[in-house]
């Protein structure tokens, strides 16, 4: 008598393998080896808009680090067109497409459509173009 896990049933668990897909015919895969560590996946941070700013650090592969942000209220925005980048604070989360609820939950995610402050950009383009924008 074997346990479960052993037995080819699989463990639960976060993992970023595709030996849990199906082949290209339909047809199910065999489990033929344990889940290994590189192919450990960790839960989404899930990033709350708020001004108690909480950043964790992670350790990972290879004894390195990453940062994982749980609150935050400022960000590094672009503005394409005039070639300029400018840390902001971010006053809204407006949209999302992938779901209503991370709008209603205020959930930065990639992707979703957020309202900045737009001081710093106006005072670039006060500096560069000598006149004030939003008169």
């Amino acid at each position: 008598f074997l346990p479960l896990a052993q037995a080819g049933e699989h463990k639960m668990g976060i993992s970023r393998d595709s030996e849990h897909k199906r082949r290209l015919t339909g047809g199910r895969k065999k489990t033929w080896r344990k889940k290994k560590k590189y192919e450990m996946g960790r839960q989404p941070a899930m990033t709350k808009l708020s001004s108690h700013v909480a950043v964790r650090k992670l350790r990972v592969r290879g004894g390195n680090e990453k940062f994982r942000a749980l609150r935050l209220d400022s960000g590094n925005f672009a503005w394409p067109t005039e070639a300029v980048a400018r840390k902001t604070r971010i006053m809204d989360v407006v949209y999302n497409a992938s779901n209503n609820e991370l709008v209603r939950t205020q959930t930065l995610v990639k992707n979703a459509i957020v309202q900045v402050d737009a001081t710093p950009f106006k005072a670039w383009y006060q500096q560069h173009y000598g006149y004030e924008l939003g008169l």
